[in-house]
């Protein structure tokens, strides 16, 4: 298990490396001068000079890089061209939200998604079964920003329950942290949700056909049982895994939520950045998100041996 720890462990290096030469080239190649940005309209073409001169962006791309690649492994990358704050600072300071949101629409999803998989894959055929998977059609059909829009219309604006956009720290108080954050979660989680249940559905089918379930209900084994104690665990190694893929997505990809409910994470961050040109920043941030999502992807392969031991001892 050590050895498959280490080795998955310097896998990062080698994807990292591709991340991060693809975000830097692409961004480079993107219309728009950082200089010009900062400096303001106004500004005369030799003060652009001397700032892209000093901000070492009339260096060759391939300098620039390495200059910026090399600081990667003593943990330094860089400061962000208009915040002048460490790249690292500023990821950071807008974690929190992003971190909040992710794990409560993570928690909804999984709350909804495995008992309504479970049940259609119970009930399959049926009318119940038919409703559950038109919920989950729904889910991954309805995008992010219109379902926020039609939660804020009813929710906000109709019936006053919630706030409509903002966000509050946990230091606030719970409640007030919380409601602030309902609605995004439920705009994130209900499209993974939809991913998990139909998921959980289609993994359950499969071990319910299985012999040694047959021979459960032959024995006479009652009903919950056999669905939660030997069909259900059977059934998590790929639910595990859509789960695990789902959180790194909330985590990366909450930049329309957090734009429709204005909530000062990450993706408000990223967005900010890509309009100023702030090219340190975007690649920074980019780099940190994807070794997070591929940290998230070592725990969930590590989570298989705790929930089968058959993969543990094939990995030994």
């Amino acid at each position: 298990m050590r050895v498959y720890i280490l080795q998955r462990l310097l896998s990062i290096i080698p994807v990292m490396l591709v991340v991060a030469i693809v975000v830097f080239f692409l961004i480079h190649l993107t219309p728009g001068d950082p200089a010009s940005i900062i400096l303001g309209p106004d500004a005369l073409p030799e003060d652009i000079k001397a700032l892209r001169t000093e901000l070492g962006l009339d260096l060759p791309l391939y300098q620039q890089f390495f200059s910026w690649f090399s600081g990667i492994f003593v943990g330094d990358l860089g400061d962000s061209l208009y915040l002048d704050m460490p790249v690292l600072t500023a990821f950071t300071s807008h974690l929190g939200p992003t971190l909040s949101l992710a794990i409560l629409a993570q928690i909804i999803s999984i709350v909804i998604a495995i008992p309504f998989g479970i049940i259609a894959a119970t009930k399959r055929g049926t009318a119940v079964d038919q409703f559950f998977m038109v919920f989950a059609l729904l889910g991954i059909s309805i995008p992010s920003f219109l379902l926020g829009l039609l939660l804020i219309l009813l929710f906000a604006v109709e019936l006053h329950w919630l706030p409509a956009a903002g966000y509050q720290p946990l230091s606030a108080g719970l409640w007030n942290h919380l409601k602030f954050l309902i609605m995004p979660a439920v705009t994130l989680g209900a499209i993974q949700a939809a991913l998990i249940a139909r998921m959980t559905r289609s993994s359950m089918l499969d071990i319910l056909s299985m012999n040694y379930i047959k021979t459960a209900h032959a024995k006479g084994l009652k009903e919950r049982v056999i669905i939660y104690k030997h069909a259900f665990r059977n059934a998590l190694i790929p639910i595990l895994t859509v789960v695990g893929q789902a959180f790194g997505t909330l985590v990366a990809g909450a930049v329309v939520t957090e734009a429709v409910f204005n909530i000062p994470g990450i993706g408000q961050l990223i967005v900010n950045a890509i309009q100023r040109r702030d090219y340190v920043l975007i690649q920074g941030t980019v780099l940190l998100i994807a070794g997070t999502y591929v940290f998230i992807n070592l725990i969930v392969d590590l989570l298989y041996g705790v929930v089968d031991p058959r993969v543990r001892l094939n990995k030994k």
